[in-house]
């Protein structure tokens, strides 16, 4: 009887140290993500979010609910309250820039290229991509998606799914892949 018990705490144990090794120490509270009222904040694909410009509160709240990594597709010209980079590090994230000029002119397949490079560096763990309201983000995707091999459709679908939300911004974006 004792061996058996014996054997039984080895084994519940032995099971409990591969489930917390298996577990994902990625995870994520969306809720709270969803309740510190980022803008156009959208949850697309696993622990992968996109948005328009966080406040510092913000990213102290992503930080708090388990966010990890912070892309910034907003150019060094355009006007923020306070030193993005800079909050997102002290807070434990990493923080990351792609540049894409504002009009549709930065939203090009090499920085489609680059913030998928990115994302696939992450592979499934918490990150923000964001711009000032979240259509270059989605702008992005959608070039992405279309060179993936998806349809003019279907890659603007994703990319309405990332942000894309702008009516001009849609129509650059279908005008481009039409041409491509």
């Amino acid at each position: 009887m004792n061996i058996q018990f014996n054997f039984l705490v080895v084994a519940g144990l032995s099971l409990i140290s591969l489930l917390a090794a298996c577990s994902n120490s990625s995870d994520l509270d969306i809720e709270a993500m969803r309740n510190a009222g980022i803008t156009n904040l959208r949850n697309p694909e696993g622990y992968q979010m996109s948005s328009g410009q966080p406040t510092a509160s913000q990213l102290e709240t992503a930080a708090a609910a388990g966010l990890k990594y912070v892309i910034n597709l907003r150019t060094p010209q355009e006007d923020v309250d306070f030193d993005e980079a800079e909050v997102v590090e002290s807070l434990g994230m990493e923080y990351f820039s792609i540049p894409v000029a504002t009009g549709g002119s930065g939203v090009t397949t090499e920085n489609a290229a680059s913030l998928q490079e990115l994302l696939s560096r992450f592979s499934g763990e918490p990150v923000l991509v964001h711009c000032a309201s979240g259509n270059r983000v989605g702008a992005l995707m959608a070039l992405s998606a279309f060179t993936e091999g998806a349809t003019i459709d279907k890659a603007m679908e994703n990319g309405a799914h990332w942000g894309m939300t702008s009516e001009g911004m849609q129509q650059r974006v279908r005008a481009s892949l039409s041409t491509q």
